[in-house]
């Protein structure tokens, strides 16, 4: 059975996958497994509002598992390619082409609960970044955590020369200012890498957890210094976008700022929900770095965020205005 067929079952009353053809059938193309809680909590009220909004003439197709293409990296191209007219990903799996988005990632630059409202509050500064797509939606998940796979981390010590999985160039630079080797990875990939200890550990977010079991292959967590804040995006296709009319296109993009809202909102409750599971199940402990520990590694990575940033403005991207705007409440 196809991944579209058992979501068509799951969530077809909502509208998100229709048999009929409507004047605008968009395709969302993610990589996630379709049991991801992004399809209750982002992608079906995502669905509804625009189907609700423009009477039945844009509805949403989600393709989830990449039965669109495999890859995670690959999903900004199918985006821009036309493979897809919307596409689920993160900026750092093509980090080249999102070096101001990527700013956001850095320590201490966003914090995670206020994080999608502030760049949502300065998203027309990202506009450079997204020319050959339309930026529909772009939200922040919880803290990047270090998981790891046999041994504890408890003090900067303990992560030499341990190989540590990230999410982008960013998150590896700040690793590797932390005295580990960074191994860029798709999350998807993390589950196998650390059973066979291709990685010891992995720079991610506690929803994975569950959402692509790493309970399973994780013994430690370790909390408590600043650390990176992934962000996710959906991307549309410009020929998509620009066939539909220009109220429907309206409707898109609102539905894309709830989107994010609702994506930040799921990701940072789920997260604690999963934190806490982990924390009480047997054999498992999450580790809350004492202060002086923090202070070390908050200390390894200050230089990164000084160095990405100064490596941005050389390039003529105006990133400290950035980043100042992103810290403005």
């Amino acid at each position: 059975m196809s991944v579209s067929r058992t979501i068509t079952g799951a969530v077809a009353v909502l509208g998100i996958i229709t048999g009929a053809v409507s004047a605008a059938e968009l395709k969302l193309a993610d990589f996630q497994p379709p049991t991801h809680f992004v399809v209750d909590k982002v992608y079906k009220p995502f669905a509804e509002k625009i189907a609700k909004e423009t009477n039945g003439e844009v509805t949403v197709s989600v393709f989830m598992g990449g039965e669109l293409g495999p890859g995670p990296r690959e999903q900004y191209n199918r985006a821009v390619d036309g493979v897809t007219d919307i596409a689920f990903g993160l900026p750092g799996y093509t980090a080249s082409n999102f070096p101001q988005t990527l700013l956001t990632e850095l320590p201490g630059v966003i914090s995670a609960d206020t994080g999608t409202a502030q760049i949502l509050k300065n998203i027309d500064m990202l506009s450079d970044e997204y020319k050959r797509v339309a930026l529909v939606g772009i939200w922040n998940n919880a803290p990047n955590v270090i998981f790891t796979a046999s041994k504890p981390v408890r003090t900067l010590e303990d992560l030499k020369g341990l190989k540590i999985r990230v999410p982008s160039r960013n998150a590896g630079l700040v690793v590797e200012g932390w005295g580990a080797t960074p191994v860029s990875m798709p999350a998807p990939d993390i589950y196998n890498a650390m059973q066979t200890g291709v990685i010891d550990g992995a720079m991610t977010d506690a929803t994975t957890l569950g959402a692509f079991k790493l309970a399973e292959v994780t013994q430690f967590i370790t909390t408590g210094m600043e650390t990176t804040i992934s962000s996710f995006f959906l991307i549309m296709n410009r020929d998509s976008f620009g066939d539909l009319s220009e109220d429907q296109q309206k409707v898109v993009l609102e539905a894309g700022r709830e989107a994010s809202v609702n994506g930040n909102q799921a990701w940072l409750g789920i997260a604690d929900k999963a934190l806490a599971g982990f924390a009480s199940a047997d054999g498992k402990e999450v580790i809350t770095l004492s202060a002086d520990e923090a202070a070390k590694f908050n200390a390894a990575s200050a230089p990164v965020v000084d160095t990405v940033i100064g490596e941005a403005e050389a390039a003529g991207i105006k990133a400290k205005a950035f980043v100042d705007a992103l810290k403005s409440m």
